[in-house]
């Protein structure tokens, strides 16, 4: 395997690489702050202008008390959707690297929902995460089916998309509604703004795999 340089997607400064989902333009709610990209509350997903198929993502994230989020890959602004109007989103293609407040958020009961899980598929374990008000670093890597997700230097999840145990959990689930959810094997990556709370990321870069 053969990698491409690293490419800067966020560099304290600019979102030149960044738009909202089905938009030209960056949503209300996200600013940049000392060098971070950040929100406050409630703000439409961003979404990278390009999409990636095969890469290595790094990033780092700080989110506030009680916060909930997360990282989404290989999404698609969906064409053909057809389900709730709410639910038009990139949640409904990409997969979700989890970020979260695990002492305090709603989302804490089950490690299914819990920081750097796949989003309602793949737990992550516990201890991995530092407290509120620091930064973790994510990365995430997606080769063919193989996808990771790492946590602060360790890899917490690993799992093969279209295997039987995968659909066998899509079924299970909400994603079920939603028949290109983790289909796409080229797509966007997207950061979720709509929940309440702070969220800040810095350092975001991507490379692609060969």
């Amino acid at each position: 395997m053969t990698t491409a340089p690293w490419r800067t997607l966020f560099d304290g400064k600019s979102l030149d690489a960044w738009r909202g989902y089905k938009s030209a333009t960056v949503p209300d709610g996200w600013r940049i702050a000392d060098g971070t990209l950040t929100k406050d509350g409630h703000a439409g997903d961003l979404i990278t202008k390009d999409e990636f198929a095969d890469f290595e993502l790094e990033l780092e994230w700080r989110i506030g008390r009680a916060g909930n989020s997360g990282i989404f890959y290989r999404g698609i602004e969906d064409p053909d959707f057809t389900g709730k109007p709410n639910d038009d989103r990139i949640y409904t293609t990409g997969p979700e690297y989890q970020l979260l407040d695990d002492a305090e958020a709603a989302d804490n009961k089950t490690r299914l929902t819990c920081a750097a899980a796949a989003y309602g598929l793949y737990p992550s374990p516990p201890g991995h995460l530092k407290p509120v008000g620091d930064w973790n670093s994510a990365r995430i890597v997606a080769k063919g089916p193989h996808v990771e997700h790492w946590l602060n230097g360790v890899k917490v999840v690993e799992y093969e998309l279209w295997s039987a145990d995968w659909e066998a959990k899509v079924a299970a689930t909400k994603f079920k509604a939603w028949p290109k959810f983790g289909r796409a094997k080229v797509g966007h990556i997207g950061l979720q703004g709509d929940h309440e709370g702070t969220l800040a990321f810095r350092h975001i870069r991507v490379h692609e795999l060969k």
